[in-house]
């Protein structure tokens, strides 16, 4: 489908340049011009089985007065990305052996937030450290996890916590399966309840407000802030940081960054390699 005067390649690009700004505008996510390649890659057996004829219709119908649900369709496409088990493995090595040697004496519960969870990969990681520090500490730690995404397809498969081999072997060895998992069947494996229970999942789109999730004492926002413009990082972090209790730690992607937000922290070294930030009073 084209566009009144306009080549079939213009009026390509101009889909492609409101699809950009819809999505942005909705998600804050802002996609470079060069990856059209990866929109379309994403969206094609979306627009093969509602029968479109490509992102001019996408647009049409994300903003069509009956769209709300297809329009929720195209941005799971679009936000759910690949993950796996203990990812980096330095933010574990942090909570087990920084964070909660330093926070777990609180009084009360820990709360940790778990933002951009995907389809539960790290939040179940979280747990599972959390599970074998509380077996093999004597200081007693009562933490809740907090998991959030976007994507309601990802949400989902994270609260059935069911997964198959190929996510299994994805961070995991045999010993770690063994431990966490039961097994579904002779292809699949779900977490343990002792796991499971720790973690709450919720929808959160970061561009709205964080007040109603709470107050925490560790936040895990990895690998998330690199798809944002430079304004909503910041806007991101701001909002973020008025959340965190003073002292609290917050875990970035190796390839982030605080900017503007960084007075409020201070740099933490992890043994081994790898930094968090410490939220300052």
């Amino acid at each position: 489908m084209t566009t009144r005067g306009a080549t079939p390649d213009a009026s390509s690009r101009q889909a492609f340049e409101r699809f950009r700004e819809l999505l942005a505008r909705e998600t804050g996510i802002v996609i470079d011009e060069s990856k059209r390649y990866l929109v379309e890659n994403r969206l094609g057996r979306l627009i093969v089985d509602e029968g479109l004829d490509g992102l001019e219709d996408v647009v049409k119908k994300m903003t069509s007065a009956g769209g709300r649900e297809f329009k929720t369709r195209v941005i799971d496409v679009m936000t759910t990305n690949e993950t796996q088990w203990f990812r980096d493995r330095y933010p574990f090595e942090a909570l087990r052996q920084i964070i909660l040697p330093e926070l777990g004496g609180r009084t009360g519960s820990l709360r940790i937030w778990s933002a951009a969870c995907s389809t539960g990969q790290e939040p179940y990681s979280l747990s599972m450290i959390l599970e074998a520090y509380r077996q093999q500490s004597a200081q007693r730690v009562d933490a809740r996890i907090v998991a959030t995404d976007l994507s309601e397809t990802a949400l989902h498969q994270a609260r059935e916590g069911i997964y198959d081999q190929f996510s299994i072997l994805r961070g995991l060895d045999r010993a770690q399966r063994d431990r966490f998992f039961t097994p579904v069947d002779a292809k699949r494996w779900r977490v343990r309840d002792a796991v499971r229970r720790r973690v709450e999942f919720r929808r959160q789109n970061l561009l709205e407000s964080f007040t109603g999730l709470g107050r925490f004492d560790v936040v895990f926002l990895r690998n998330v802030l690199i798809y944002f413009s430079q304004e909503v990082r910041q806007d991101i972090l701001r909002r973020l940081t008025a959340q965190m209790n003073a002292g609290g730690y917050l875990v970035l992607g190796a390839s982030e960054s605080l900017g503007a937000m960084s007075s409020s922290f201070e740099m933490v070294r992890v043994p081994g390699g790898g930094i968090v930030y410490r939220r300052k009073a």
